[in-house]
């Protein structure tokens, strides 16, 4: 939002425009400042941000926001001041100057994720199933661990991402899938909703690598030279897809000395180690265990491989994951579904820390993602954001005068006010669907419900 803002201003100074109101933020400010002429101010409403420009939208801002100066008449609906006029076409390039910072800084990003490299995970690679839950309807219609799925709903998809994608939109998809040994069929199965109201195939998981986490002393893998970071890659002779599956394999294999392949990184160089291990019922534990406790925070990444997705090439997946969305938000068929994905702050940030959690590079390319996004949503012809005057400023490049000043003080008001109550209602249903959310709202109805019964059997 601040590199949104600054394309904005920086721009409107170069252009020669007034600029009253730096903000981040809206509402009343937690902090400003006034520095020749120029209010900045950060807003205790974290819902985005605005640079105050006269001459592009007069009063606007003030009637949203409450003006800054307290003498000003609440009344006032033309502007107090005049102010130069300013082309159309200098309208135009500082209305598209914060979609344009955006851009840069997502190019910016883009190619440190290249240069410097972020965690490769199953997701880049394909659409294996690493496990299916058998307690699931997709494992009852047919999905088993190491097929494969090639197109979903008819669409063809090459990345577990691409299948979550596609999937996301439908109450029920299509799938056609390519077994382990090659052959072809397709399953229909529900999906289920998830986290922040995404839809996806239930019980099912992508194919991860196995990394050692911890040993533990005195059991079968420390007998057998099991070392902490080795990625289990076979067992019993079969290739590892997930901990699910090894967990299954190892419980098919109580009391017999079995093989087990892992990749150790030695000297630098990544070695495969043939290693026997003897699986033992736990009593403690109740489960058949080898003796290894898995690394939580690898378990979705290629061991300790990298990937360097070129700059074009993340912007083009950024750029096409959001228009996806747009589309299936004006599609009848997908609509319902496409605003239950949409996620405000509080969906933002718990996607920040999953993603700080696993990788800080992760989280890198994440902020590339955002930036795209903001872009594309700005540019929108939406009154109160760029697109919208940019669209006013072309109309008075074909008719030569300006829209009047109480007419875009009226749609900008309106629509600002619109978008600030939607992103309030994010918020609280975003919050409501996090663990927290879902605690207080089952004790208000354990509450409510309990104080309908006292007032049904109580008399008056």
């Amino acid at each position: 939002i601040f590199i949104h803002e600054l394309g904005h201003y920086l721009v409107a100074r170069w252009c020669g425009l007034v600029v009253k109101v730096f903000s981040i933020g809206f509402g009343p400010p937690i902090w400003k400042r006034e520095v020749n002429g120029v209010l900045y101010k950060i807003g205790w409403i974290p819902f985005g941000g605005y640079v105050a420009l006269p001459q592009l939208d007069p009063t606007a801002m003030d009637t949203i926001q409450g003006s800054e100066d307290p003498d000003a008449s609440s009344e006032a609906t033309e502007p107090v001041e005049t102010f130069p006029r300013v082309s159309a076409w200098k309208k135009i390039l500082v209305s598209m100057a914060g979609a344009t910072g955006n851009i840069i800084l997502a190019f910016v990003i883009a190619w440190s994720v290249y240069l410097i490299g972020m965690p490769a995970t199953t997701a880049n690679e394909d659409t294996v199933l690493g496990y299916v839950s058998p307690e699931s309807a997709a494992y009852t219609q047919g999905l088993r661990m190491g097929d494969r799925i090639t197109s979903v709903n008819g669409t063809s998809v090459t990345q577990w991402s691409q299948f979550i994608q596609e999937a996301a939109m439908f109450e029920a998809v299509e799938l056609d899938v390519v077994s382990a040994e090659g052959a072809s069929r397709s399953i229909s199965v529900e999906t289920e909703e998830w986290k922040f109201g995404v839809r996806m195939v239930g019980g099912v998981d992508a194919r991860r690598a196995v990394k050692v986490g911890k040993v533990t002393p005195g059991m079968s893998a420390q007998d057998a030279g099991v070392l902490k970071d080795d990625v289990i890659t076979s067992f019993a002779g079969q290739s590892v897809l997930s901990r699910a599956h090894l967990i299954s394999l190892v419980a098919a294999s109580v009391d017999q000395a079995t093989a087990m392949e892992v990749e150790r990184i030695v000297d630098g160089d990544s070695v495969v180690q043939a290693l026997t291990v003897t699986p033992a019922f736990d009593a403690a534990a109740q489960i058949p265990r080898i003796g290894i406790v898995f690394d939580e925070m690898s378990g979705a990444f290629d061991s300790d491989a990298k990937i360097h997705p070129r700059p074009m090439k993340q912007l083009k997946h950024h750029a096409a994951a959001i228009f996806r969305l747009l589309h299936d938000l004006v599609t009848p068929k997908t609509a319902g579904q496409a605003a239950k994905m949409v996620g405000g702050p509080v969906a933002i940030i718990s996607y920040y820390v999953g993603m700080i959690k696993a990788s800080l590079m992760l989280a890198v390319w994440f902020t590339g993602f955002l930036n795209v996004n903001l872009a594309i949503i700005n540019l929108l012809p939406i009154p109160v954001l760029d697109g919208g005057h940019v669209i006013f400023s072309l109309v008075e490049m074909v008719t030569g005068k300006p829209l009047k000043a109480r007419i875009v003080n009226t749609l900008v008001n309106v629509f600002g006010i619109l978008i600030i109550t939607v992103f309030a209602l994010l918020s609280l249903r975003d919050v409501g669907r996090t663990e927290v959310g879902q605690k207080v709202q089952k004790l208000f109805q354990r509450e409510t419900a309990t104080n309908l019964v006292e007032e049904a059997v109580l008399p008056e």
